[in-house]
């Protein structure tokens, strides 16, 4: 194993984090952005297998580089299959064939529930965002969902200002009894902290923290009353293979964010 890396921003550790959390899923449903940096570094350390879904009719993708878009030619390197958006959603993503999906938005509740459509009222918002796209879709059929979002008080609400992709809904079994299919969101990955939903009600809570970074540091950015683990671990420093893959083969310097 490489040495640690002492130096990195905030964006690359949740990037490498993010990839860590994929080893041993083999497909994964993803945007670009971020997302997509982070399943390529899982494919070049802890996930070999990885088979990459992008929205737009990509099934089992390679991509030879970093997306420009959702629509980008390089997608369908290596790609086990290309079909139409319609018969990826209806035959492989209401199948039940994609194990993992990876999500972003612009505010997350407590339940994991999202929002990627509007800043403010509907009918007169402050920001109007993209909108779902095919995240609803996604985190309703994949078998789990994984959050990547920068920890930010104006993202981390106590209520959303419009429900875009549904988490845990009100918490508890409510998700379950709405009829979605999919066991929801298991993790949120941050640029501070790690979170799951380890607990009867459904709830975020913190599980562990980045090197240096302190339960003060996290609190201050979140819009309600943090629930804690019993046990609050603390995430290992990225290696200097991981760091490369970030900065260098992958040209994640480039990238911003995303979802899917």
């Amino acid at each position: 194993m490489s040495d640690p890396v002492r130096e990195y921003t905030p964006a690359e550790m949740m990037i490498v984090v993010a990839a860590r959390s994929l080893a041993g899923v083999r497909t994964v449903f993803v945007g670009v952005g971020l997302p997509n940096i982070a399943c390529n570094v899982a494919r070049y350390t802890v996930a070999p297998d990885l088979e990459l879904i992008y929205e737009s009719g990509v099934y089992g993708a390679q991509p030879a580089r970093q997306p420009l878009s959702i629509g980008d030619p390089t997608l369908v390197t290596g790609a086990i299959s290309v079909m139409s958006m319609a018969d990826l959603f209806g035959l492989y993503l209401q199948g039940g064939l994609v194990e993992t999906a990876l999500l972003g938005g612009a505010q997350i509740d407590r339940y994991g529930n999202l929002n990627s459509t509007v800043i403010g009222s509907y009918e007169h918002p402050k920001v109007r965002l993209p909108g779902s796209g095919g995240a609803c879709e996604i985190a309703i059929n994949a078998q789990q969902v994984f959050i990547i979002m920068h920890l930010k008080k104006r993202a981390f609400v106590e209520r959303l200002d419009f429900l875009t992709t549904p988490g845990h809904l009100h918490g508890g079994t409510s998700a379950h009894e709405a009829g979605i299919a999919g066991k929801g969101p298991q993790l949120v990955i941050t640029d501070k902290a790690l979170f799951d939903f380890e607990n009867a009600e459904r709830e975020m809570q913190l599980i562990s923290l980045y090197p240096g970074v302190t339960l003060a540091d996290v609190t201050a950015e979140i819009g309600w009353p943090v629930r804690v683990a019993e046990k609050v671990g603390e995430i290992a420093l990225p290696t200097t293979d991981e760091i490369a893959l970030v900065r260098g083969r992958l040209n994640a310097g480039k990238q911003s964010g995303g979802e899917a």
